[in-house]
C-alpha cells in the first residue's frame, strides 16, 4: 500500500472515531436518510449533521441523492457498507468473550 494511501485510510478511520460521525454513517447504511431525519434520530442539531456530512461526503464514505428540493445522505458504496456492517457483528459477537 502506498503511503498517500495509509495517510488517507487513517483520515478515513480518524473521521469514524467521533461517534456521533459514526452513528450518521450507520444511519445512512441500508438507506437514504435526509438530514432532518438523521438528526431526530440522533437527538443532534441538523446543522451539526450538515457539517458531519461535509465531511463524511468528502472522504467518500457517503453520497448526496437530490430528489426534488430535499437532499437525501446514504452509504457511499458496498465497501463501506460491508466494512462497516463486519465491524457491527464483529462487536456483537466479540461482547461477552474474553480475547
Amino acid at each position: 500500500m502506498e503511503h498517500d494511501q495509509v495517510i488517507e485510510l487513517a483520515e478515513v478511520f480518524h473521521l469514524l472515531g467521533d461517534p456521533t460521525r459514526l452513528r450518521i454513517v450507520i444511519s445512512c447504511l441500508d438507506e437514504s436518510q435526509s438530514v432532518g431525519y438523521i438528526a431526530d434520530t440522533l437527538k443532534v442539531s441538523s446543522s451539526l449533521v450538515s457539517h458531519h456530512l461535509r465531511l463524511l461526503k468528502g472522504a467518500r464514505l457517503v453520497r448526496a441523492e437530490r430528489r426534488g428540493r430535499n437532499i437525501f445522505y446514504v452509504a457511499a458504496d458496498d465497501h463501506v457498507r460491508r466494512t462497516l456492517s463486519d465491524m457491527i457483528d464483529h462487536v456483537a459477537e466479540s461482547d461477552g468473550e474474553e480475547g
